[in-house]
This record gives structure tokens, C-alpha cells and sequence, in this order.
């Protein structure tokens, strides 16, 4: 897969495309069904598929401090989108100046002018142009002036449930990452470094890895989880994962850690992910800690029979 940074970098000679535009935060199940109609469509009129995205994230240059939990980091973004089997990944750089572009004007200068659009694909509730003014009507009345088709992608939906980013950060904003996971069709992922924390858990006979997690990332509520650790190169492992304050050590800093079982190596300094398989509890006050690390050994089984 090409990736572009800027539609202005489409090579010259570039021929007719078939492009889907949107943010595309989480990759779900209504994303992926969009992009994979739009690389169907490609290879049946022997052209590129095209999946135009944005960065930074429209709302933040719109509405400053809007910013919604991300659900996938670009590079994650960018694999998972690889995966569909698009030819190019195209990053418009977001910025004050292009939020402004009149509807017409981004229809005729990125899909007409740079990827020579044959066709286009979106989902029904597509909004394009300054102020989001520009809607599918307008959409498939440009293209009918300027030589592209227009093709719908209807949003995916189960048990009445719509697929929808905002839908999944509730999901997860709530701790329920088996609902998330349903929409996304795979487990929820947060990246991180693992950074030293105050080795609490070293203590008590669980280290843990502190995840530093991207300020912006979409980090389940508080509680206990049942996860799989992922690192670059190695097989997944089973964790048992806090998140929150530490309540029982008067902890006030959110953290994320992960006790990954069955495993005695050195992850300080590791770029790690998580995948959420299951809530198992919420966070507890304990007023000793032998009941803390009998909680902490319930966990552990828990999570290995989530997990397994």
C-alpha cells in the first residue's frame, strides 16, 4: 500500500481511482465494509482504491479541545486499513485553511483534480466541505457534472445497534470491551511505553508494566481486565490489567497496568499493546493487603480462562 501525506501528492500520470473519504477512527465493522466495497469496486473497473483520512482529527480543529478519545493511533489506523487490500492510504493534513473549503471546492480539487475520482465511495451519513455543508445529494449532483459515480455504503447495524466510532468509545468509555470488541470486530487495542511505576505490584509478587499511554487514547474505565499483551515480534501473553487510581495505596495519578502471567523478562522501555478481552471488576478499596493479593491471584485465574 502507498501512503501519501496530502491528496498533492498523487504522482503525475496518475490515473482513474475509486476513493472513499473519512476519518475512519477504529477501523469497525461499518468502516471496513465501506473501504472493502470501495477495493471490490476498484478491482472490477481496473483502477486504484484510494482511502482518503484526515490528521489531526477534524473536531480538534474545528471545536479546540473537542478532541474525542482515539480509538486507533495513525500507524495502527494504517495497518488495519493496509489490510483491507487498498492500494493508497492519502492523509490530508487538517488544518484551519482546509476546514474552510466550500463543499464544491474539496469535490473538484481532491477528487477531481488530484485523484481523478471514477467512482466514490461513502456512507450514508457522509458530510463533506466547510461547515459539513456538503452532503450525498450534493455529492452524487458534482459528480454527475465533473464524470464520477456515487455509491452508498448503508452502515452497518446489529440488533438495531448502529456501528459507529462514537458508539464504540461509549463502550468503552463504559468498560464494556466485549460490546466494543463486537463492533470493532476484534478486541480493543491501547498502545503505550512501559515506564517504572512505584513496583507496588514487584512487591506483592505481580510486577506490573505502567503503561504511558498517548494522551488522547481511548482507555476503557476504570477497573480490572482480562487482556492480551502484544508485543512487536513476540506471541501474545495473557494479562491481568488495572486501570484507575490504586485506591488502596491513596494512589491519584490513572494508570494503566498490566501483569502479564506466566512471564519474567524486563519490559521497561517496551512499546506495548493490550488487547481488552473481558471486564472482570470494578477497581476496590482493600483495608490490608492480604486480601489485595488474594484478589490480585482471583484475578490471574480469571484472566487465564478469559483468555485461553
Amino acid at each position: 500500500m502507498q501512503r501519501w501525506r496530502g491528496y498533492e501528492a498523487a504522482p503525475g500520470g496518475w490515473g482513474r481511482s475509486v476513493v472513499t473519504i473519512g476519518v475512519f477512527d477504529g477501523v469497525h465493522q461499518g468502516h471496513q465494509a465501506t473501504i472493502g466495497h470501495a477495493v471490490a469496486r476498484a478491482r472490477e473497473l481496473g483502477v486504484k482504491s484510494v482511502v482518503v483520512t484526515f490528521d489531526p482529527h477534524p473536531a480538534e480543529v474545528v471545536r479546540p479541545g473537542s478532541h474525542p478519545a482515539v480509538l486507533t493511533e495513525p500507524a495502527r489506523k494504517a495497518e488495519l486499513i493496509e489490510a483491507l487490500g487498498v492500494d493508497v492510504l492519502c492523509v490530508v493534513p487538517f488544518t484551519v485553511e482546509f476546514s474552510r473549503l466550500p463543499a464544491e471546492a474539496f469535490v473538484h480539487d481532491i477528487l477531481v483534480e488530484h485523484l481523478h475520482a471514477a467512482l466514490v465511495v461513502v456512507g450514508d451519513n457522509f458530510r463533506f466541505g466547510h461547515r459539513a455543508a456538503g452532503d450525498v445529494a450534493l455529492l452524487e449532483r458534482l459528480g454527475r457534472t465533473f464524470g464520477f459515480g456515487v455509491e452508498g455504503a448503508p452502515l452497518v447495524a446489529e440488533a438495531g445497534t448502529v456501528f459507529s466510532s462514537t458508539y464504540i468509545r461509549s463502550c468503552v468509555d463504559a468498560g464494556d470491551v466485549r460490546a466494543a470488541a463486537a463492533a470493532l470486530g476484534r478486541p480493543h487495542r491501547v498502545e503505550g511505553v512501559v515506564v517504572r511505576g512505584d513496583q507496588r505490584g514487584r512487591e506483592l509478587g505481580y510486577p506490573t508494566a505502567n503503561l504511558l499511554t498517548h494522551r488522547y487514547a481511548a482507555v476503557p474505565a476504570d477497573g480490572v481486565y482480562a487482556a492480551r499483551l502484544v508485543r512487536r515480534g513476540g506471541d501474545p501473553l495473557a494479562a491481568a490489567v488495572s486501570i484507575g487510581t490504586n485506591p488502596t495505596f491513596s494512589g491519584r495519578e490513572r494508570r494503566v497496568e498490566a501483569y502479564a502471567l506466566d512471564f519474567s523478562g524486563d519490559l521497561y522501555g517496551e512499546r506495548l499493546a493490550l488487547d481488552f478481552v473481558a471486564h472482570l471488576r470494578e477497581q476496590r478499596t482493600y483495608d490490608a493487603i492480604e486480601p489485595l493479593v488474594a484478589q490480585i491471584a482471583e484475578d490471574v485465574e480469571r484472566t487465564r480462562h478469559a483468555v485461553s
